[in-house]
């Protein structure tokens, strides 16, 4: 394989790409360039799905999928498409600037665009006034998991790298604690959610609210996937 390699964490972030399909070893084709790996959550996870893909053949490496917000601007559905990740240690890794730009272009007629950084680390943040310090140390827009990662994979090897992610909760929402507890792990887990659920039945409202959010967030990676992938200049 050469062209464009993706890792997204979830099934469901891989499904909005344009007419992936299902290829003959378990990844994902997008095209005749570009394959896709569902990781799993985490850093480790994404690792070891960037390493596949170069041991693949993949010229370049894209993160695909959802964040969590920071900056109090932005809305669920959000794109950010940033200049740059920030690892855990504070690390930079640039997203690659020519590429960055060929592809703001083209979703920049669909959706409205924000370039400031990704936060990523293992951990996710889970309330508010966690999410602003966050925020004001890093200077970071958003956060994920994965992005840190796959980063450092493709800065090892030389290649260009580009992250595309959507919004699902904000600065202000707190995540549901059964939903961090049921990501733990690298794979979503049904079982552990459900049962975190029936501890604490109050959080059925901000599961369903998520849910919402996460749903607008998808549309949103849909969209971006109609405008076309840009490839490395």
């Amino acid at each position: 394989m050469t062209g464009i390699g993706i890792v997204t964490a979830l099934a469901a972030e891989a499904r909005t790409l344009r007419d992936v399909r299902r290829w003959r070893d378990g990844r994902d084709r997008l095209d005749g360039r570009t394959t896709v790996i569902v990781s799993g959550i985490g850093p480790v996870a994404a690792d070891r799905a960037a390493r596949a893909l170069v041991e693949a053949g993949a010229d370049a490496l894209l993160s695909w999928g959802v964040a969590g917000g920071l900056d109090p601007q932005l809305r669920p559905g959000a794109i950010v498409l940033p200049a740059a990740i920030v690892g855990p240690a504070g690390e930079r890794y640039p997203t690659h600037a020519a590429w960055r730009e060929r592809e703001r272009r083209r979703l920049a007629a669909r959706t409205p665009v924000c370039e400031g950084a990704i936060l990523s680390q293992a951990t996710a943040i889970a309330d508010p006034p966690t999410k602003h310090a966050a925020h004001r140390a890093s200077g970071a827009v958003a956060i994920d998991m994965e992005s840190a990662a796959i980063a450092a994979v493709a800065a090892s090897r030389g290649l260009p790298f580009l992250v595309v992610r959507a919004i699902v909760d904000t600065a202000a929402d707190a995540l549901p604690d059964a939903v961090v507890a049921a990501s733990r792990d690298g794979r979503p887990d049904a079982p552990r959610l459900l049962a975190g659920l029936l501890r604490s039945p109050g959080e059925l409202g901000a599961l369903l609210g998520l849910a919402r959010r996460f749903r607008a967030a998808r549309h949103a990676l849909t969209a971006a996937s109609a405008a076309g992938l840009a490839t490395p200049p």
